[in-house]
């Protein structure tokens, strides 16, 4: 049985983000070692994806940043587009493969964090910490005795909430026959796409260069649709919406994000968290996850290395959650026209501090000046509505 001060279970963003934090070492601070431990190529493993996330100046990842924005639109389901520079944030994607790339180049020259491909099967905690039990792709079983865990993998099923939608998509990485696409501004929310009975629709375009971008449908519904259902909405988007004409689909990407109000512990034990999605990371009104993770493990690791109790902060305020929690209400209750609210705001608002506003970094004079254009009447009927109703398992 071998000791570490930190285990971190999963290599997604969050125990990437977490280890690459703790990889160096800081002057006056303490500097604990660390296990990396990642699933085997296989089920467990998630697909290649793509983060976005937007801030400003120079950031802690540039160097895995493939593309940036300045400039967004949305489209609504009629009418001119509302197009808006967001100066001086910047609307940034981030590739997994070339996270996990930069990421891994640090922790290859760390000298106290090491790295582990395992299944890890059972935490227990123990009077030392937490006892993890995990079994390598050999079929060797292995313990591990940590002071600390941090655990970024899924969750099996959501915690009980009010209510519970799920942000889905299908993207395609497309090349084109000719010049259509303007890189110098990415497409946020498009509501030309068929609006659904249930939830809303939007076509999502992350341009590259002209003949090159990531192409999204996505949905906000109670349930997910079929490969079959997903490659139709985007054949219609890119061809008749976009009218791309012909096009190579070069990669692919899904995805399935919970919206929900359902409170997510982060602590699960005296020695055991829970970080990144499955940590509360996610802003439940927009899926967007990267920002959060990033403000839990800088907690983290600042906490790791003054020797204090290293819980995860919340990453997002009270007062973020509970509008967030009215919104998803009003929507899911049928009340509210999504796509309506949504080119609102961003015609109303300044793009720059609707964006900050959607990333909790707002105050409350700000949030009231942003709040205000959204419809009183769904909004305020289902804000007294929610202490009335129970917190049920979702479907």
């Amino acid at each position: 049985m071998s000791r570490t001060d930190v285990l971190i279970i999963g290599a997604g963003a969050a125990g990437l983000s977490l280890a690459h934090r703790l990889a160096g070492p800081v002057p006056n601070g303490r500097t604990p070692s660390v296990l990396l431990v990642d699933a085997p190529p296989g089920p467990l493993r998630p697909a290649p994806r793509t983060w976005c996330f937007w801030e400003s100046g120079r950031g802690r990842f540039d160097a895995a940043v493939r593309y940036q924005w300045r400039h967004l639109r949305v489209r609504p389901p009629v009418g001119p587009p509302v197009e808006g520079d967001i100066a001086p944030l910047r609307y940034k994607m981030i590739r997994s493969d070339d996270f996990e790339a930069l990421v891994g180049r640090a922790l290859a020259t760390s000298a106290h964090v090491r790295r582990l491909e395992a299944v890890v099967d059972a935490v227990v905690e123990v009077r030392e910490g937490a006892l993890v039990s995990m079994t390598e792709p050999e079929g060797r079983e292995r313990e591990v005795t940590a002071r600390w865990v941090f655990d970024s993998r899924p969750l099996d099923r959501l915690p009980a909430a009010r209510t519970t939608l799920l942000q889905h998509f299908r993207g395609w990485f497309v090349r084109t026959a000719r010049p259509v696409f303007d890189p110098r501004t990415a497409e946020l929310m498009d509501f030309r796409t068929p609006q659904p009975s249930e939830g809303l629709s939007f076509g999502y375009v992350l341009p590259t260069a002209p003949d090159e971008a990531l192409v999204e449908y996505t949905r906000f519904s109670r349930r997910v649709l079929t490969e079959t259902e997903y490659e139709s909405e985007l054949r219609h988007y890119t061809a008749e919406v976009l009218g791309l004409g012909p096009l190579e689909v070069v990669a692919t990407e899904h995805g399935v994000i919970p919206m929900t109000d359902a409170v997510l512990p982060r602590r699960t034990g005296a020695s055991v968290f829970r970080i990144g999605a499955a940590g509360g990371a996610t802003r439940p009104s927009t899926g967007y996850t990267f920002a959060g993770l990033q403000r839990q493990t800088r907690a983290v690791a600042a906490a790791l290395r003054q020797g204090r109790p290293p819980v995860p902060p919340p990453a997002h305020s009270a007062r973020s959650l509970a509008m967030d929690a009215v919104l998803l209400r009003a929507l899911d209750s049928g009340r509210l026209d999504g796509p309506e609210l949504f080119c609102r705001l961003f015609a109303r608002v300044p793009a720059a501090r609707l964006l900050r506003f959607l990333d909790g970094d707002t105050g409350l004079v700000e949030d009231i000046r942003v709040g205000r254009h959204a419809p009183a009447r769904p909004m305020v009927r289902s804000a007294l509505e929610l202490p009335r109703l129970p917190r049920r398992p979702p479907a």
